[in-house]
């Protein structure tokens, strides 16, 4: 069958957000510019997807305004047609990333006619199951979870999964257990950020780590390991920090860091697993004069000045969360594990560590 053109694709989209009822009579539509920008495709094709939507009475355009939802439209979709639900399960809204998956994930399912019911867990395996079940009672057809940081299982989202229910984990993913996911490159992340360090010199890297619990901290730990192994350099475990949740939950992991940082001259390196925690160890390193010696890289921009860090490309991850559970939603397809490739952002120090 042959694929539609991108006009009438737009037009497609546009008119089930309208049978949805996401866009109600009145609504303004977006703008060929706005369109343009949103699907990736030229203003000419907006422009023609608009006139063919006014054209079957979908959209009323006025000139100098805009283009809005005609009230004839009310007649062309099913009185009874509402938004789908979502859930969507986060397990805080501290950090950039944890807004940024939220903003985008918001914004893809708002392009597929879904309405999101949220919940947020603040870090409790127990209320993520509470959240799950909560959701599926007020209707959710689908849910996509960020888990807990405390978890590689809940029992819970497995049995949906094996009741074969639309679900997709974002940003951490459970083991040899079928559920579809979409998460970074964590092993490959840290692997070419340790490789960058070791190329440059430093063999005493500190790594820097939550305990391991879930799947992002048991592969960004794998990561470094197989920097090592590549090079058949020894590991030495000393060098790593691992936090247990509980310290860091109690604001105590700075503290940790300090006395683990004093603890260890021969660091010439140190690699963290997220931007808390290289702001912890870069004050560290202001503090005591060691920028000049000490190198330090991280997942995530902490937008520190010298500092380099592995970029996840959250936007494509988020898009890939709704679109698996769009698929399942459709029957479409069998649950997966999306891998979303990362990059290197370096930047230069001022002044190369001594020795170098």
């Amino acid at each position: 069958m042959k694929e539609q053109p991108l006009y009438k694709q737009i037009q497609e989209k546009i008119k089930e957000q309208i049978k949805l009822g996401v866009l109600r009579p009145g609504d303004r539509v977006g703008s060929e510019k706005e369109l343009s920008h949103l699907y990736r495709v030229s203003q000419i094709t907006t422009k023609n997807a608009l006139i063919g939507l006014a054209e079957e009475g979908w959209v009323e355009r006025v000139q100098g305004k805009g283009t809005f939802v005609s009230h004839q439209s009310a007649q062309l979709r099913p009185v009874s047609a509402s938004p789908m639900l979502v859930g969507v399960v986060f397990p805080s809204m501290k950090t950039r990333i944890d807004q940024q998956l939220l903003n985008y994930i918001e914004k893809y399912a708002y392009e597929e006619g879904f309405q999101i019911l949220l919940r947020i867990t603040r870090e409790s395996v127990e209320g993520e199951t509470q959240s799950v079940r909560q959701l599926l009672d007020l209707g959710a057809k689908g849910l996509i979870v960020f888990p807990t940081e405390a978890e590689n299982y809940n029992e819970t989202i497995i049995q949906l999964a094996f009741d074969k229910f639309p679900i997709v984990l974002v940003d951490r993913f459970f083991k040899n257990i079928r559920v579809a996911s979409a998460t970074s490159d964590n092993v490959q992340g840290t692997f070419d950020a340790i490789q960058h360090l070791l190329a440059k010199g430093h063999r005493h890297i500190a790594y820097i780590s939550p305990e391991i619990t879930n799947s992002v901290t048991e592969d960004r730990a794998a990561g470094y390991e197989r920097a090592y192994m590549k090079q058949q350099f020894p590991i030495d475990k000393t060098l790593w920090c691992m936090l247990d949740l509980q310290t860091i939950q109690q604001d105590q992991a700075k503290r940790e860091i300090t006395s683990f940082l004093q603890s260890k001259e021969q660091i010439t390196a140190v690699f963290t697993v997220n931007v808390q925690l290289a702001h912890y160890v870069y004050d560290y390193l202001s503090e005591h004069r060691l920028l000049d010696r000490i190198e330090l890289m991280t997942f995530d921009n902490p937008e520190l000045p010298g500092v380099s860090y592995v970029v996840q490309n959250i936007e494509e991850i988020s898009r890939k969360s709704v679109e698996l559970l769009k698929d399942q939603l459709n029957g479409e397809a069998s649950p997966f594990h999306h891998l979303e490739p990362v990059r290197l952002c370096l930047k230069d120090k001022l002044r190369n560590p001594e020795g170098f």
